[in-house]
């Protein structure tokens, strides 16, 4: 393929303006069939066995682009084309802003990690609806939503209304981002004295939205520097209210004592590699507190297909890529479900979501 060959000459860029070069390829491929289908024939796979049912809606595999990677919905028929099951734009605020100051985006090389301090830089939400609104797509959507750095925690619902309310229309689900470690204030509120009420009032403007749109799924996302007692309350309190999925997880403010890349003491939220276990030990915690009444989105180190397989054995039905994408390159969404057709046949599973917490392999 050929991003073995243009890695380096990415790499060597500053790692933000590497990424607007992909996205600026991006847009234009994604606004030419001809391009598209190019595409389409080298990286497209489909298998029956890989499709599954996850609160009503229909992901013909389990692997999803993160959120963070496109802000803002410029090049879905792109990701599209590469085979992911679904997604997730954003995170997405009411009024565009310019995010955090430069440099704000650090590779751990030798380590497969990343660390951004972006602060929601994104168009807002009507340039981004208004861009969704102009596309063709055959993909689960979903729409990563937050607030604007300068309104108040007390004020966040507000924010959180306003992106849901104009975006209803656009996306299949919806994802609540309050685990952000690069605004202010923003993970204050997962406490339950911010949450609940956050959450409750998302709910009754989803409910007027459905009146027209219908019900669409509400996930919420959480940060994997949650204690073990926070998670659990965080659970509990999802469950009563009926939220259709967690989110686990965003990026840490951790710094594991192996990181070797000089770029470790950047201020930022650490992704990749770096954060698969914790990421991990979070999952199989909420697995635990919501015992299957729940379904789980993994986030965080996913590389390879055993990644993947050991997410699913810890509880999730679906999966998210970032960092992945990055070191890997466009072949590993799928390289990822040639890994998965692979372990279907070896187990003598029908379809992959046959794979249950007792058959993890390490």
């Amino acid at each position: 393929m050929i991003y073995p060959l243009l890695k380096p000459f990415l790499f060597k860029a500053d790692p933000e303006k590497a990424h607007e070069r992909i996205m600026s390829l991006g847009r234009k491929i994604s606004k030419h069939p001809s391009l598209l289908n190019a595409v389409r024939a080298l990286f497209y796979l489909e298998d029956e066995r890989l499709r599954v049912q996850v609160g009503g809606l229909s992901f013909p595999n389990p692997i999803g682009l993160a959120a963070g990677f496109d802000k803002n919905a410029e090049a879905i028929p792109l990701f599209e084309a590469l085979g992911f099951g679904s997604v997730e734009v954003g995170t997405v605020t009411p009024r565009g802003q310019r995010g955090n100051e430069k440099p704000r985006l650090f590779r751990l090389l030798e380590d497969k990690g990343i660390i951004n301090r972006m602060g929601f830089n994104n168009d807002g939400v009507n340039a981004m609806t208004h861009r969704i609104s102009g596309i063709s797509k055959n993909i689960v959507l979903g729409i990563n939503i937050g607030k604007n750095k300068t309104t108040p925690n007390e004020d966040a619902l507000s924010d959180y209304q306003i992106c849901l309310t104009e975006a209803y229309g656009h996306g299949d689900y919806f994802t609540i981002n309050i685990s952000s470690p690069n605004t202010p204030g923003l993970r204050g509120l997962q406490e339950l004295e911010s949450l609940s009420p956050l959450l409750e009032g998302l709910l009754e403007t989803r409910e007027k939205m459905s009146k027209t749109y219908g019900v669409k799924p509400l996930w919420l996302k959480l940060a994997p520097d949650l204690s073990s007692e926070e998670l659990e309350k965080i659970c509990v309190l999802s469950m009563k209210l009926k939220l259709d999925a967690l989110v686990l997880t965003n990026t840490t403010l951790a710094r594991p004592e192996y990181l070797v890349n000089e770029q470790k003491a950047q201020a930022g939220g650490l992704s990749g590699k770096p954060v698969r276990e914790l990421s991990n030990q979070k999952l199989k915690e909420a697995a635990g507190f919501t015992a299957g009444k729940m379904p789980l989105v993994g986030v965080g180190g996913v590389f390879h297909a055993k990644d993947v397989v050991e997410k699913l054995t810890l509880g999730a039905s679906l999966v998210q890529v970032y960092s992945g994408m990055i070191y890997e390159g466009p072949g590993l969404i799928k390289e990822i479900k040639e890994g998965l057709l692979k372990y279907i046949m070896e187990h003598d599973f029908k379809r992959l979501d046959q794979i249950s917490t007792k058959e993890l392999q390490g």
